[in-house]
């Protein structure tokens, strides 16, 4: 049974300056290609908050429309150099299962507690948001919204089946495992082209879940955006910070509990600065990591 890592505060500081090489790959890339970007989530959250990480934050949020997020993908097969980067997106990586994408660091490992069996690369990471179209009309709403869940749910399945609290959650999502992932791909992908150019009022990732009662983000906080501090760098993000940050978090500017202050469980850390042994490098099968 494999059992949690935990970090010490000298590795998540660690872990978090080889994050932002990420990020400054990320801005080197859009400002070549002319790609608009923005933080979103935690690291928006972070740069208003502690002008930068969230003190126990583990990963980094970056977002972009759908249009520009496509653009940043195809500019990542000839701006990334292979012997340090790799990006992942479900269309490109089999087995990938995640409805957003991901910049990763090689020569690293950041393997969520759970997901040892998923086949693909797990460095130090980034997540690289694209945010879609969400309908204008309330009816067509609530169903874009049910479709959003079935492909979380689906995607999440081929985990859910072992790791559910429940055996009736576990039964239904290995059915829902059986259905191959390259229909999912395909049905999935239909569904980002069907929302393509459309100018609605909010947009959101189709496969997070938006907080309750809430069916996207104003686009505006991710067309009308404002330079911000975050560590060493200078990141866009929206304009209206106090308005996307109210929607998502309330009272953002008030610390939580240290009993919510959550990081993501890991089963195996590797930074790109420590030699990774010949017996780690087994386990991994053969995997780029």
């Amino acid at each position: 049974m494999t059992t949690e890592y935990y970090m010490t505060p000298d590795e998540l500081q660690r872990l978090q300056r080889q994050q932002q090489e990420l990020i400054a790959e990320v801005d080197r890339i859009c400002k070549k290609h002319h790609i608009r970007y923005n933080m979103v989530g935690g690291t928006m959250l972070g740069a208003i908050r502690h002008k930068g990480y969230i003190p126990w934050d583990d990963d980094a949020d970056i977002g972009f429309l759908r249009e520009e997020y496509e653009k940043f993908r195809a500019a990542c097969k000839t701006e990334l150099d292979p012997e340090k980067y790799y990006m992942q997106d479900l269309r490109d990586v089999p087995g990938y299962r995640w409805g957003y994408g991901k910049l990763r660091r090689k020569g690293t490992a950041f393997v969520r507690l759970h997901q040892e069996q998923m086949p693909y690369g797990m460095g130090v990471s980034i997540d690289l948001m694209p945010f879609d179209s969400v309908p204008d009309g309330a009816l067509a709403r609530r169903w874009h919204h049910f479709k959003c869940y079935a492909y979380r749910k689906f995607f999440w399945s081929h985990i859910g089946k072992d790791t559910a609290n429940h055996v009736w959650e576990r039964i239904i999502y290995t059915l829902m495992d059986l259905v191959p992932m390259a229909t999912l791909v395909r049905h999935f992908s239909a569904f980002i082209e069907s929302g393509r150019g459309k100018k609605t009022q909010l947009v959101r990732i189709l496969t997070f879940p938006t907080p309750k009662g809430i069916d996207g983000y104003e686009r505006r906080w991710y067309e009308d955006l404002a330079l911000y501090p975050f560590e060493s760098m200078t990141l866009p993000g929206a304009a209206d910070y106090d308005g996307y940050l109210t929607v998502k978090y309330g009272d953002y500017m008030t610390l939580p509990p240290e009993n919510k202050r959550k990081v993501h469980p890991i089963s195996r850390l590797q930074l790109f600065d420590e030699p990774i042994s010949s017996d780690e490098r087994s386990v991994q099968d053969g995997k780029e990591i």
